[in-house]
């Protein structure tokens, strides 16, 4: 019988908090993408992964679906899988059925995103599932030790979040946090036109935008403020110097907002942004040279070229 999933263990309680005061104090001012996946938030994006105009979540499911089998032939059958974000886990399933016995270790700032795919995985695979609510640096340094290979998953394209030079030190730590042998799977999205880069994240139907201005019915809810959601827009916009897709929430008016919880008042003039996310896009070359800046080595790689999206697993 399958083992049930633990409880995620929580290793800061604040950050949050600390993040938005922080974020708003800025200039610019800006919010972590990584706090969108509250319970609204994580279905938000569920949406979002079915809608025509978001083609990663699919490109990287045909990928491996195809490629499933080689990744694990790869890896091995006998694994510790840690996956960074895990979403809800749909794509962590295609992995996991190629796999002769594996543990899973999931890490996730979002409680319900680690419930849902803890959830999935438990309910379809016969596995030891473990979760931990925390960043991905501070989850993989509470890792405990292990003789299996470990193969971690960062998948969806969520490098691109990081500014490249960031990426280059997230991989870093990813490297010195495994042994020699261990791998990582990465997904990233690729340069395409101007136009399909800037629908995928300013949809028709307007699922973006509600996602994106959820984190300001977040703070309401969870610190107490009076965000007006309808006096901020859903804005995307494609920074071709820096190579990257830019998703920001502009104030309609002049206003001023109060967050209770952190006794703060923030001001907006008309027109000022709060920059939520960055995702940066790669060419194949651009993207294995930044691995190989982690330190890893690049021994395989598949690209689904409908859609520009490239899936590598590479090795400490």
């Amino acid at each position: 019988m399958p083992t049930p999933p633990s409880a995620a263990r929580v290793i800061f309680d604040d950050a949050f908090a600390e993040m938005v005061r922080a974020g708003l104090c800025a200039r610019p001012k800006s919010l972590q993408p990584a706090y969108f996946y509250d319970e609204l938030g994580s279905a938000l994006f569920d949406a979002i992964v079915r809608l025509p105009e978001y083609t990663i979540t699919r490109a990287e499911t045909k990928l491996l679906q195809a490629h499933g089998h080689e990744i694990i032939r790869a890896a091995g059958t006998s694994l510790d899988i840690i996956e960074l974000g895990p979403g809800n886990g749909e794509k962590l399933g295609l992995i996991l059925q190629h796999c002769a016995k594996a543990r899973v270790h999931l890490i996730d700032v979002s409680a319900s995103a680690l419930e849902n795919a803890s959830t999935r995985v438990h309910q379809s695979f016969s596995v030891e599932v473990s979760s931990c609510q925390a960043s991905f640096g501070e989850g993989l340094a509470a890792l405990p030790e292990s003789k299996r290979r470990r193969l971690v998953l960062f998948l969806g394209s969520n490098i691109g979040n990081f500014t490249p030079e960031d990426a280059a030190n997230f991989l870093r730590s990813v490297h010195d946090s495994l042994a020699p042998d261990d791998m990582l799977l990465l997904g990233v999205d690729l340069v395409k036109a101007e136009k399909e880069l800037v629908a995928a994240y300013d949809d028709a139907l307007g699922v973006t935008a509600a996602f994106n201005q959820n984190i300001l019915l977040r703070i309401n809810r969870e610190l107490g403020a009076n965000f007006d959601i309808l006096a901020f827009d859903h804005r995307a916009l494609w920074n071709a110097d820096a190579s990257r897709i830019e998703m920001h929430l502009l104030s309609l008016v002049d206003q001023t907002v109060h967050i209770s919880a952190l006794k703060l008042d923030v001001s907006f003039f008309a027109g000022e942004t709060i920059w939520t996310e960055s995702s940066h896009k790669y060419t194949v070359t651009a993207f294995q040279k930044l691995v190989e800046k982690g330190g890893f080595r690049c021994p395989h790689a598949w690209l689904n070229e409908e859609h520009g999206f490239l899936e590598i697993l590479v090795t400490v």
